[in-house]
């Protein structure tokens, strides 16, 4: 057969729920369009059922995940930018058809993702010295406090930056012990499919990073409700039709059980991030000790 004459490989895309890769639990699929409405692929239309299903996983995860040494995540993060590094050329491809940038722009764009996912392995074994103190009290106690993660947070991605502004909501939420349910921008999925690749074959545990794609409304209602999340982010809300209709009905049902909600204003995600996402996940576990015991 002549090369000319070959039919090419289309890429499947699925879901990435517990460190394996499902299909949606409906079947269902939406086409996945360029900037000029050229296709590109079908992405897995997750449903209700899916986002309990990585909810479940995520909390599996979470117990191992959390009780890891600070040391430790951080150089499973870094092992992460390892990776992506290396299928560097795969996600310059990908961000520029999903965002219609240039190539220089897409690679200026897939840089940045990686050397912020670095930054914020670094970042690992910093966070309880930052954000851990010694208080003074008027007693004969010495009274400590220490950061700990918060638990399982669902985070609805940017819905403009397909792959730096992933990275910049997921890589803090982990890095300080929490187990994320990830929704994709809605119109521009596959680099954050491509991203659950690499995390999949990393040394980042299973469930710990839970990959959903499909309509951020359909499946935010169900995250923003479940009693065993602990925090929602609502990021992706930002550029969906009803935008603050949509935000106040999620901080609404994230009230039952008083989730933590994070909902920051439009970001430029190319700026410097700041350490802001870093504590936004974090509660602070206070010990009392007496003096001499």
């Amino acid at each position: 057969m002549n090369a000319v004459d070959r039919l090419s490989v289309l890429k499947t895309y699925k879901l990435f729920v517990g460190g394996t890769f499902p299909r949606s639990e409906s079947g269902r699929v939406y086409e996945v369009t360029d900037s000029t409405g050229a296709w590109l692929a079908n992405a897995p239309l997750a449903s209700r059922k899916d986002a309990r299903d990585a909810v479940v996983a995520a909390r599996k995860a979470f117990g191992g995940w959390s009780a890891a040494t600070a040391y430790n995540r951080g150089q499973i993060l870094y092992r992460v930018a390892e990776m992506l590094e290396g299928r560097r050329a795969q996600f310059v491809s990908e961000v520029a058809d999903a965002e219609g940038l240039s190539k220089s722009k897409a690679t200026a764009q897939v840089d940045a993702a990686i050397d912020r996912w670095v930054w914020y392995a670094g970042w690992s074994d910093k966070v309880a010295q930052v954000a851990g103190s010694s208080n003074p009290v008027a007693g004969p106690y010495l009274n400590l406090s220490s950061p700990e993660p918060t638990g399982v947070v669902a985070v609805l991605a940017p819905q403009e930056s397909s792959f730096l502004g992933l990275i910049s909501v997921i890589a803090p939420a982990i890095v300080t012990g929490n187990t994320v349910v990830a929704v994709t921008s809605e119109k521009a999925p596959l680099p954050a499919l491509s991203l659950a690749e690499v995390l999949a074959t990393s040394d980042l545990p299973g469930g710990v990073v839970n990959v959903l794609s499909g309509r951020t409304a359909e499946l935010a209602a169900p995250l923003a409700a479940h009693q065993d999340v602990n925090a929602i982010d609502l990021t992706g809300t930002a550029g969906l039709p009803d935008e603050g209709t949509l935000a106040k009905d999620l901080e609404t049902s994230a009230a039952d059980n008083l989730k933590r909600v994070l909902r920051p204003s439009r970001t430029d995600w190319t700026a410097d991030p700041g350490t802001g996402r870093l504590f936004a996940f974090l509660e602070t576990k206070t010990v009392w000790h007496p003096v001499g015991a």
